[in-house]
């Protein structure tokens, strides 16, 4: 039994980041934290063998499914896109509800931080009640919001506001503009000071395999954003580009549509690398919407094409859109094999 605070992160795309970033920042503060879930160390031997008073717990759909008598001080639901459907016998309905059980038992003393325009979380939110305290954040709109980005600043307001420019932010695009919304109401909610919350922001070091950069060879970015294994995912990626852009895609498909990125896909890419054991289905959508659509087998192949393909100026990403097990151990390890062969280029 523990008595200490815990901090419940969910969603379909940027829960380790938020995370990550979370627990960044309460360590920053000088907090007695302990990170748990997808992330960090098991939670029952911490709180066994290692207590702390407060936990960040990164929790996927599968934990929250057998989620009875605990309860989350702060849940943080960052989005909710299609993704393990596969497990949920492609009903999307079976996911939203497993998602949504990260409220389950939480009172009046506890908070509910959320994406405000994310429509299936609103619409979920019409058929829940909660006693909870409603923390919503938005990039769109500051009504009823706890925080927001207006012209370039992100505001977050408990009672007292305090803002920071948004090119101050360690990690950007879109995405983590909400990743980091999420993780500073989570910091404002335990009463962590504004310029401790701003520091730990601007000096993060992002997630490894998650939009990371490798290197610039003849004028060509190559970024590693292995761990983008469902269509959300690339989408952030994709939108966070201003290059033309060389795109690798592929793995075990879990019931993707891949209509969510194609007019990123018209407007920024100028070849697709399918890395796959069966790529049928990304060439019966994406053949003649690019210029080039080519396969690969093993990552050296896939490397080596993407070279030969991209010219000074273009960005190689791989963002695959796709679960990694077809052809690799882990979404790590097609991470670790893509920088190594970039490296060796």
């Amino acid at each position: 039994y523990t008595d200490a605070k815990m901090v419940c992160i969910t969603g379909s795309n940027g829960k380790t980041t938020t995370t990550m970033l979370t627990y960044h920042i309460l360590k920053e503060a000088g907090m007695d934290v302990g990170l748990a879930g997808n992330v960090g160390n098991s939670l029952a031997l911490q709180v066994a063998e290692d207590p702390h008073q407060v936990y960040v717990i990164e929790l996927s759909s599968f934990q929250l499914d057998n989620m009875y008598e605990f309860k989350a001080n702060i849940a943080v639901l960052l989005n909710i896109t299609p993704d393990h459907l596969d497990r949920y016998d492609h009903k999307m309905e079976n996911y939203v509800a497993a998602k949504f059980r990260i409220m389950r038992n939480q009172g009046p003393d506890d908070v509910f931080i959320y994406w405000q325009d994310d429509p299936i979380i609103s619409e979920q939110l019409r058929h829940i009640h909660t006693e909870a305290r409603m923390m919503p954040f938005s990039a769109q709109s500051h009504d009823g919001c706890t925080a927001w980005v207006e012209d370039g600043t992100m505001t977050v307001d408990l009672g007292e506001p305090w803002s920071m420019p948004t090119d101050e932010l360690a990690i950007q695009g879109l995405h983590n503009l909400y990743n980091s919304m999420a993780a500073s109401i989570s910091a404002s909610v335990l009463h962590i000071q504004n310029d401790i919350i701003r520091r730990a922001l601007g000096d993060f070091q992002a997630v490894e395999h998650r939009l990371e950069f490798v290197r610039t060879l003849d004028g060509v970015r190559w970024i590693n954003d292995s761990k983008a294994t469902n269509v959300n995912s690339t989408w952030y990626a994709l939108e966070s580009m201003r290059d033309p852009v060389v795109l690798i895609l592929g793995g075990k498909d879990k019931g993707n549509d891949y209509t969510e990125i194609e007019q990123f896909v018209r407007q920024k890419v100028k070849a697709i690398v399918c890395l796959g054991v069966d790529n049928a289905k990304l060439h019966a959508f994406f053949d003649g919407k690019v210029p080039v659509v080519t396969d690969a087998g093993s990552m050296a192949e896939c490397v080596q094409k993407c070279h030969e393909l991209a010219q000074s100026g273009d960005t190689v990403l791989l963002s695959p859109c796709c679960a990694s097990f077809d052809l690799f151990k882990s979404y790590e390890d097609r991470g670790t094999q893509f920088k190594q062969c970039v490296n060796n280029l």
